[in-house]
């Protein structure tokens, strides 16, 4: 049976299939198991998935109504538990590829160093191969310091190897976008150590039709959520530094949300319902933390409109009338 697990969560992806699954074929290392997972997808991928299969006995194909990146990711994961011995686990994006040492490179800089999940760097490109040093050595990192430091390659789902056992308990939010923000920091935060190759073994297509790049919508809100859920867990389990760094962040990515959501030229009951919720959260947040969070109105005087209308134009047309009066009275002075 394969050592490694390797899952595609493939959705209306045909342009892009064939360059992803052939990248994975071309591995230098060779004893792994390819899983591509047809999310529903309603063009030409199915075929082509079960094309790919006929061509290689590695490759098996789960074929699913639509649930989102998180059940495909998911589906995945089962079939690996419930029908294979492999050992360790990663995933790739159906529109991405990979260089032909990432599974080879990331299997030895974990067994070498003797832990549970590797990282590799990963290149934004929107098609050209960037120059990799192949003979790159992996650096062991405390969990905390990579979150804090190359906070986006920690986040992400892929560039990553994890032995199998870190998804005994858990699983991708289903309906979640942002479901990496929501996950992978427990898996990484779980473990001693990690090991860490810096250069770009990963290669991430930005396609303007992928989730994360088309306009904004009320799902978007699910980013604050996630934050809202680290914020806690890392003050829970005494990542000092990591929660500090999402204390920042925090304000920042709910006064962008909520601006772009005010934006927005017509507004369902039910984006309106979502909105409400994600207000009640954030002020939830601002309560719990206050003097952490460092609230002020210099800083942040949208936000504090946004959450405290009353209170803030209250504020504000007290702070103006002790202008006017301060200014009044500068005058009869003179």
């Amino acid at each position: 049976m394969p050592t490694i697990s390797v899952i595609v969560p493939v959705y209306k992806v045909e342009a892009y299939l064939d360059r992803c699954v052939k990248s994975i074929l071309a591995q230098t290392f060779t004893d792994f198991e390819l899983i591509l997972v047809d999310d529903g997808s309603p063009d030409n991928c199915p075929a082509m998935c079960d094309a790919w299969a006929e061509q290689d006995t590695r490759i098996t194909v789960i074929h699913q109504a639509n649930g989102g990146l998180s059940a495909a990711r998911n589906a995945g994961i089962d079939w690996a538990f419930a029908h294979s011995d492999s050992e360790w686990l990663t995933f790739i994006d159906s529109d991405d590829w990979v260089h032909p040492q990432c599974l080879a490179k990331l299997l030895d800089a974990a067994i070498e160093n003797g832990v549970a999940v590797s990282v590799c760097g990963y290149a934004e490109t929107t098609g050209e191969e960037p120059i990799v040093d192949a003979e790159t050595v992996a650096t062991v990192w405390r969990p905390e310091d990579f979150f804090v430091q190359r906070n986006t390659n920690a986040v992400i789902a892929c560039a990553k190897l994890y032995r199998k056992v870190c998804f005994a308990d858990i699983r991708y939010p289903v309906g979640k976008i942002h479901e990496d923000a929501f996950t992978t920091y427990k898996i990484l935060f779980a473990v001693p150590h990690i090991a860490v190759l810096s250069e770009p073994f990963y290669f991430y297509y930005q396609n303007l039709q992928g989730i994360t790049k088309r306009p904004w919508n009320i799902k978007r809100f699910d980013a604050v959520e996630a934050v809202a859920e680290q914020i806690r867990y890392f003050e829970t389990k005494g990542f000092c530094a990591a929660y500090e760094r999402q204390i920042l962040a925090f304000l920042d990515i709910a006064c962008y949300h909520f601006q772009v959501f005010h934006r927005a030229e017509r507004i369902s009951r039910q984006e309106r319902a979502r909105y409400r919720e994600i207000k009640r959260l954030v002020k939830q947040i601002v309560h719990r933390y206050q003097e952490d969070l460092k609230l002020s109105w210099v800083t942040y005087d949208w936000l504090v409109l946004e959450l405290y209308p009353i209170r803030a134009r209250v504020f504000l047309h007290t702070r103006s009338a002790i202008l006017k009066i301060k200014r009044l009275f500068g005058r009869k002075t003179t």
